[in-house]
């Protein structure tokens, strides 16, 4: 189905008339002080997660109108299509599946009028795979003389499952330490070996093709550390999270799990990817992990639009982007498990929907994605929070916060949620100060997130939130949302930089790269 885009329908030129009545003037405290019930009206339930959403630049009328543009753009559509199979991402010809694989055994093969026969296959791999990879965590687990496990991935074989083991470190089993090497810079990956010895050093080699050249340079590496450092069995010590067994085996790896070509590395921490999380809560811990992601995915897939909690998300990105303009959103989790979920959330959302085409290949005459960025409170508010309150740009803060603690430290998690509490209050509240320098504005919006606990299961369930709600604001937008060819270029300058390097010949090169080039190579 072709979709309409969002600047093409009739309710797009409603919203701008809308905004221009009132939205541009619309103000928190008096929205507040005329509907007691506004609270009521702006907040819900969802799976695991609250969401208040009452402290944002929004009324009936024009959350009445944003509903009628996901209508009309044909957002169900697209939702009903991806869970379908069909081929929504475009470019590649790719379907987008990664809700299979929380898919409970059976639970989709066995819904004749939403399952096809492909889907129903492709489950069955699906957990054919988990339950080997779950096995293999829990026998590593028992394994006491194995002490460290280092991943070595990079985007979405890194950013994911390093979030979730350490949002979840209250889960995670003892005796055993987690590292996680990313970036191709030697000084990362001698910072985790300088830990570790090779007899107790377990190492997870995640490439989908086993060639991404910042993995594969540090799994060499590694490697060559092993051997030298007198480590023997690469077959015990090494396992590899890939699709191209070949090149593993030639590695010396035998032990192997894969994914498929539907799975996008920013929505694979649910596939053998996942494997470090496996390892870190056990495979029952996983299987909650996974449980409370399907809870989200079928209220997404369900609920009607006006109390779909992704949908309602992922309209009021639009209405900030497009309407507001607001270019940023700080994500500020009140919860230091969460420290790494502001950067697992920018690769979501600005490589899903950092795009400047739509998915026919035209360019957009709107702004798609915005800056996502934020720090764990309360940190944030001693560095930035600053800006949020009285700098010139207003920027929408998005806050988590967990209701109970996992630690019984008395008094600490009281003022850790005294403070959210607080901030999310002053920014829209204000403070007049006829002086200026202690003047608050106020009216800066803000939602609030809250769990009842940080477990598994609600990890699960906030982190598919928020790609299904990338996947609405995707879909308004008219973008393919699955591709990353944004990426593409500067791998391919790098690789012709780095023989110049050697030759330190900057022919053909501009200016500032030839002379960067040459200041570089000069001995």
């Amino acid at each position: 189905m072709k979709r309409l885009r969002c600047d093409q329908t009739p309710a797009w030129a409603a919203l701008h008339l809308c905004f221009e009545a009132n939205g541009k003037t619309f103000d928190l405290r008096e929205a507040f002080a005329a509907d007691p019930q506004r609270f009521e009206a702006f907040s819900q339930q969802a799976p695991h997660v609250f969401a208040d959403l009452s402290k944002n630049l929004i009324d009936a009328p024009s959350q009445a109108l944003l509903l009628d543009l996901a209508g009309q753009c044909g957002l169900l559509q697209h939702r009903d299509a991806m869970f379908a199979g069909a081929l929504i991402n475009s470019t590649e010809q790719r379907a987008v599946m990664h809700f299979l694989l929380r898919n409970p055994a059976l639970a989709q093969a066995e819904r004749a009028a939403d399952a096809t026969k492909n889907i129903a296959t492709e489950l069955t791999q699906v957990h054919a795979t988990l339950n080997a990879m779950l096995a293999y965590a829990d026998q590593v687990r028992a394994d006491a003389a194995i002490t460290d496990i280092v991943n070595i991935g990079i985007g979405g074989s890194d950013l994911g499952p390093q979030m979730a083991v350490l949002a979840l470190s209250e889960f995670a089993t003892t005796g055993k330490r987690f590292h996680f090497v990313s970036n191709v810079d030697g000084h990362e990956l001698a910072g985790v070996l300088a830990q570790c010895q090779p007899h107790s050093t377990l190492f997870l080699i995640a490439s989908k093709t086993f060639t991404t050249t910042e993995t594969m340079t540090n799994a060499h590496s590694a490697k060559d550390w092993f051997e030298a450092q007198g480590g023997q069995d690469i077959g015990r010590h090494f396992a590899a999270l890939t699709t191209n067994v070949a090149a593993a085996n030639a590695f010396g790896i035998h032990t192997t799990f894969g994914f498929w070509d539907w799975v996008g590395g920013r929505y694979s921490l649910w596939s053998a990817i996942g494997l470090p999380i496996a390892l870190a809560v056990g495979s029952d811990g996983f299987r909650e992990l996974l449980a409370g992601a399907h809870a989200m995915d079928e209220h997404f897939r369900t609920a009607a639009l006006e109390e779909n909690l992704p949908v309602r998300l992922g309209l009021l990105d639009v209405w900030y982007r497009n309407f507001h303009g607001f270019t940023s959103r700080s994500i500020a989790p009140y919860s230091s498990a969460l420290r790494r979920l502001p950067a697992y959330l920018q690769q979501l959302e600005m490589e899903s929907n950092g795009k400047r085409v739509d998915a026919d290949g035209n360019t957009l005459p709107f702004d798609t994605s915005p800056v996502l960025w934020g720090e764990p409170g309360t940190n944030g508010q001693h560095a930035y929070f600053q800006m949020l309150h009285q700098g010139t740009s207003i920027i929408p803060v998005e806050f988590v916060a967990v209701k109970t603690a996992a630690h019984d430290l008395p008094g600490h998690h009281d003022k850790l949620l005294a403070n959210v509490l607080a901030q999310a209050q002053a920014l829209m509240l204000g403070k007049l100060d006829a002086g200026g320098h202690r003047h608050f504005p106020g009216n800066r919006p803000s939602t609030f997130l809250l769990l009842d606990e940080l477990t598994p299961a609600s990890l699960g369930a906030l982190i598919a939130l928020q790609e299904h709600r990338v996947f609405v604001s995707g879909a308004l937008w008219g973008i393919n949302s699955f591709d990353q060819w944004g990426v593409e270029l500067g791998k391919v300058l790098a690789k012709d930089m780095e023989a110049r390097l050697h030759s330190g010949d900057a022919a053909g090169l501009d200016g500032s790269s030839a002379g960067l080039l040459q200041r570089i190579c000069t001995k």
